[in-house]
């Protein structure tokens, strides 16, 4: 498997106290999978959106809900800023959304691949709430999610209604 968790260290006003940071990468599949997992019910909004067409990139700005810690909530559930990037990218289309409302908040359900062929290309789809999807045309999958922000407190854990 192509992923870990990274432990840092951070100063605080009296002493150290550990932070955890998390630091995935996908290059399979099975990787996308966990990736999937950890940025289920990750929030956006449409401006955090950026691909580099040159460069191949699709990038997101996400606020996960951090599920690796959820069952051991004390007082709150938690989230963090993330950034969520997308390598060997050549297209990108939009289903369900408007990309010029910049102030929309989207949230991601799910991360799919379908492959085209026998080869490693596909399509990458990040499955959103209200029917709404983005679909990556990819080499291969090349996805890594990294925690960059501070953690913050939310006293709502993301629910959904049984299919």
């Amino acid at each position: 498997m192509s992923f870990m968790t990274v432990r840092s260290w951070t100063a605080a006003a009296k002493g150290w106290t550990r932070m955890d940071t998390l630091k995935l990468m996908a290059l399979d599949a099975e990787d996308l999978e966990i990736v999937s997992a950890h940025v289920q019910d990750a929030v956006f909004k449409v401006s955090g959106l950026a691909f580099d067409g040159r460069s191949g990139q699709f990038s997101i700005e996400v606020n996960r809900f951090v599920w690796e810690k959820a069952a051991e909530r004390s007082k709150a559930y938690e989230r963090r800023r993330s950034l969520l990037l997308f390598k060997r990218v050549n297209a990108v289309r939009s289903i369900g959304f408007d990309r010029s409302d910049a102030d929309k908040v989207l949230s991601l359900l799910a991360l799919n691949f379908e492959r085209k062929g026998e080869g490693p290309e596909g399509t990458l789809e990040l499955l959103l709430s209200a029917d709404a999807t983005i679909a990556l045309d990819v080499e291969c999958i090349e996805a890594q999610l990294a925690d960059t922000g501070g953690a913050w407190e939310t006293g709502l854990k993301p629910r959904h209604p049984a299919v």
